[in-house]
């Protein structure tokens, strides 16, 4: 029998696509947040495909906001936008 793929869903285009596909965005229970490319880092976790035009809707729609209830420091949106640009 076949190992189950989690799957996940994109703040950008809302499609279910495989974990390891996307790049999560983690917050950590100190309030701290992160790129996380392995998946594996402790906390509450959000996913973006690795596009730009996803990414772009992401932060259009405000997704990160409504997937962390609370307001995402501009910070974090630069490090999502270069790393997803450093990946296409």
């Amino acid at each position: 029998m076949a190992k189950k793929l989690p799957m996940r869903k994109c703040l950008g285009c809302l499609e279910m696509q495989e974990k390891q596909s996307l790049i999560r965005v983690v917050r950590s229970n100190e309030g701290v947040y992160d790129i996380d490319l392995t998946g594996k880092k402790n906390g509450r976790g959000a996913y973006v495909c690795k596009k730009v035009d996803c990414f772009n809707k992401a932060e259009k729609s405000k997704g990160l906001e409504r997937a962390f209830k609370e307001k995402i420091p501009t910070g974090v949106y630069d490090a999502l936008r270069k790393e997803i640009e450093d990946v296409e």
